[in-house]
């Protein structure tokens, strides 16, 4: 399977089994008290705070029945919450993904920890409730924190079916998504029709049309926006590996390409969180990280974008 190989290559670079193995253990709750907690913010629609970087799933957790990938996202999933993630976001579209994050969880008895992000995805609705159930055993959770329709699949109905259910007390919020900055002229009419609680849409330092009508009618209604895509799945990272990180990023703490294309998402005053998908422990220190004071304020975001365009 190449997706195992290649995965298994990488581990092997960082240090095989054993360094993996150790990071699933959780640290104890002292531990924990002496770290600062990463960034939230409120999401007026729901009442609650959310750390600013969560996790994504879509590829990276992919990873069938093979135990030893099994561990290396339970690794993953153990730096995030040891770090004082929250959200996780999966889908039916996701292949393995949704069993993945049941491991995980199950093998660190994070239940308490989690805020349980999923969608519904199929063309027919009638379906909808019968794939929610089957998402929620893959995660063995009691019910989901947020259900969101994929991609916009049969909106009106899928739709319709949430808001029932988050009527009869069977999921908590409910959202719609879109990916690669996509149908941007019926997310916003549904934000401004339904009673949304989240929006997940796709926002970085270089794909900034959200920035001119969903991101301030969000805030305006106060729903919570999650951003996808925060890497361009890797290919923005990549394209700047080669490019000289400005001195002036230290001025936020950014360390690295990934930090300073974070903080530039989440220091965005309508976005609620980001969520980069990755097979790295490292990664996940790197990203949780950018989560973080201080963050860019207006006039540096402006100068952030500005230099990402003239590279």
């Amino acid at each position: 399977m190449p997706l195992a190989s290649s995965r298994l290559s990488r581990r092997a670079l960082l240090g095989g089994l054993v360094s993996l193995a150790a990071a699933t253990a959780l640290p104890p709750l002292g531990v924990l008290a002496q770290r600062p907690p990463p960034l939230a913010r409120e999401v007026p629609a729901i009442g609650e705070r959310l750390p600013l970087v969560g996790l994504g799933s879509w590829i990276t957790f992919n990873v069938g029945d093979d135990p030893v990938l099994l561990e290396e996202c339970t690794a993953v999933m153990a730096q995030f919450f040891a770090m004082g993630g929250r959200m996780i976001d999966s889908s039916p579209m996701y292949g393995s993904s949704q069993a993945t994050i049941g491991h995980g969880l199950g093998e660190l008895d994070a239940l308490d920890r989690v805020y349980a992000a999923d969608k519904i995805w199929t063309s027919r609705p009638g379906n909808g409730p019968a794939q929610v159930e089957a998402s929620r055993r893959h995660w063995g959770v009691p019910r989901f924190d947020l259900l969101q329709v994929h991609n916009l699949v049969a909106w009106e109905a899928n739709l319709t079916t949430l808001l029932e259910m988050k009527a009869a007390g069977e999921v908590r919020h409910v959202g719609i998504t879109t990916s690669h900055g996509r149908r941007h002229d019926t997310i916003e009419h549904i934000m401004r029709d339904a009673p949304l609680d989240f929006v997940q849409l796709t926002y970085n330092v270089v794909d900034r049309e959200a920035e001119r009508r969903l991101l301030p009618l969000a805030r305006e209604k106060g729903i919570g926006v999650i951003v996808n895509r925060p890497f361009r799945q890797g290919r923005l990272t990549e394209r700047l590996a080669g490019e000289p990180l400005p001195e002036w990023a230290a001025e936020i703490g950014a360390g690295s390409w990934a930090q300073f294309i974070l903080k530039f998402i989440i220091s965005h005053p309508a976005v609620s969180c980001a969520i980069p998908a990755t097979t790295r422990v490292d990664h996940v220190r790197e990203n949780m990280a950018a989560a973080s004071a201080p963050l860019p304020d207006d006039a540096l975001r402006r100068r952030m974008a500005d230099y990402v365009r003239a590279l």
